[in-house]
């Protein structure tokens, strides 16, 4: 079994105009092949026109695009038993 990934950089903050792309990124501290999943409020996000996920290694980003005043919420990231939230 697979040690567990751990967050290690947190989400921050992210103020957007309408309009605008929000980034959040946040960092584990190993390349998992557990699930890692972004949430907007209790909704989970899946990649497509409107939200870009990338992940690069150890990097995890997710991409609001052209975000709009019903985007507005928490976000959050899960991986195992950990989360991170802006």
């Amino acid at each position: 079994k697979e040690p567990e990934a751990t967050i290690v950089e947190k989400l921050k903050d992210v103020t957007s105009y309408e309009g605008e792309d929000a980034v959040f990124e946040c960092r584990l501290s190993r390349e998992t092949t557990q699930d890692a999943q972004w949430f907007l409020g209790d909704v989970p996000l899946q990649s497509n026109e409107m939200n870009e996920i990338r992940v690069q290694g150890t990097h995890h980003t997710l991409i609001l695009r052209k975000v709009t005043l019903e985007d507005c919420g928490p976000i959050s990231f899960k991986v195992g038993q950990h989360t991170s939230a802006a």
